[in-house]
């Protein structure tokens, strides 16, 4: 019986799409290879840009620096947890993270970075420019532009200096629903592994959920679709005021109610229900319960007031200073899920990375 042909070697073929692309300057798309990639060594090439140039890995100047790093503080606050549990993820297999601000400037780095590599150096740098202008095709340019996850591997970059990479990106979304950063987990001359583009897309969705829930709300609704109980970080969130206006909504939440980014929008302009509602199930703590939109859909949601506990404390906690009452709470909230992180974090009205580090903090 005939062995069927092995596949062709992935470096090979990016490199044959270089050729095609960079050298030969074809227009046609490249089989094999996403448009997108494409589309960004055009653009590289468009703004004079050549494959084999030396790449200064600049950073912006120190006034530059700190206006992103002020402008970037509830970014980088919210993501403080979840690049703590990614680094301890990622560890063994000599990937670090970066996270960098709309503009593609690194605000932020966790991780095993090696300082005595300049090549890992070079990169994980507060307010290093690595946007496409200034490094070329990265998954830090790509998930910026085309604001998706993307895996880039090797010579998928633009330049020669950078074809030592293996990257997987994902775009941060604020609670506005504008794109406030990218999350990066970069590994250098190592094994692709295109799996973590679904890390970093989780990551980057507990990043979203954790800066929404910290900002000033009077009501969180968590919400999934009938069939589907709410409680994990696959929910879509949204956030009320007292006057049922909507302050902010993750983009799980923004696709459910087709909400538009920067128009204002009322609880009554998406829910077929009258909104007060809402609010009486939350203080009654009710469980989740469908409710119709305008669109016709109907929609499962979880009701809660920010700071109403559902579960509570053992009676040793409530005594202690408030980090132990807060970690005695959340072990108790466990212990009550079975073991259930997703769902303690639901009880508790906090992300599933807030757990996680308050029980890594005892």
């Amino acid at each position: 019986m005939a062995q069927p042909s092995p596949l062709p070697d992935r470096l090979q073929s990016i490199a044959h799409a270089r050729s095609l692309v960079l050298q030969d300057r074809t227009p046609a798309p490249v089989t094999g290879l996403p448009s997108w990639i494409t589309q960004s060594w055009q653009r590289c090439l468009d703004m004079g840009l050549q494959p084999g140039q030396a790449i200064g890995f600049d950073a912006v100047s120190a006034q530059h620096i700190q206006h992103v790093q002020e402008a970037s503080r509830p970014l980088v606050q919210a993501a403080q947890p979840v690049l703590l549990e990614l680094a301890r993820a990622i560890a063994d297999i000599r990937y670090f993270a970066i996270l960098t601000n709309a503009e593609g400037i690194v605000v932020d780095v966790h991780g095993a970075i090696d300082r005595q590599d300049r090549r890992a150096d070079a990169i994980a740098r507060i307010g290093v420019d690595l946007s496409e202008r200034s490094v070329g095709t990265t998954a830090i340019s790509a998930a910026l532009r085309e604001q998706q996850p993307v895996w880039l591997h090797r010579g998928e970059h633009f330049f020669k200096d950078t074809s030592i990479y293996s990257c997987a990106g994902a775009p941060v979304f604020g609670p506005d629903g504008q794109c406030a950063g990218m999350l990066d987990l970069t590994g250098i001359e190592t094994v692709e592994r295109p799996a973590l583009k679904h890390l970093v897309r989780r990551s980057a969705r507990s990043i979203e959920n954790s800066w929404l829930l910290s900002c000033a709300h009077a009501l969180t609704l968590r919400l999934n679709w009938p069939g589907n109980q709410p409680g994990d970080d696959s929910d879509g969130l949204l956030t009320l005021d007292a006057e049922g206006r909507i302050l902010g909504a993750n983009p799980t939440a923004r696709q459910m109610l087709s909400l538009e980014v920067g128009m204002p929008a009322h609880a009554s302009d998406v829910f077929a229900t009258p909104w007060e509602s809402l609010f009486d199930a939350a203080h009654h703590q009710a469980a989740a319960q469908e409710i119709p939109l305008w669109s016709g859909l109907r929609l499962l949601a979880q009701a809660m007031v920010p700071g109403r506990r559902t579960v509570h404390a053992s009676a040793h906690a409530s005594s202690g200073p408030l980090r132990d009452v807060q970690s005695a709470m959340i072990r108790d909230a466990v212990r009550q899920a079975k073991g259930n992180v997703a769902e303690a974090a639901r009880l508790l009205g906090i992300s599933r990375a807030t757990v996680y580090r308050k029980l890594g903090a005892r």
